[in-house]
């Protein structure tokens, strides 16, 4: 898996599908068949990649969303991003 950067592109993977489910996001990975639930902030994180979109961006939008520090934002939205990749529910493009 390429390194997760501020500069680096995701977006959903093609082989999921993901539902709203009572505040949650439930997603299924057509791939090995297993469910995955993200919530708040994460739920939030998956609706942006959607669309092809910088971490940096990603970046930019929780932190004028939720109170959270720069460093501690781009830290846990890349240990996320990383999390999700592991799992095959987002692709991981090059550099913006």
């Amino acid at each position: 898996m390429p390194a997760i950067e501020p500069g680096t592109v995701v977006v959903a993977s093609q082989d999921q599908v993901g539902s709203d489910l009572a505040g949650e996001t439930v997603l299924l990975s057509m791939k090995t068949a297993r469910y995955y639930g993200v919530a708040d902030v994460g739920a939030r994180i998956w609706s942006l990649v959607q669309s092809p979109v910088s971490v940096s961006e990603i970046c930019r939008v929780i932190e004028s969303e939720y109170d959270v520090a720069p460093d501690k934002c781009e830290a846990d939205v890349v240990r996320f991003l990383e999390d999700l990749a592991t799992h095959e529910l987002i692709e991981v493009r090059g550099g913006a």
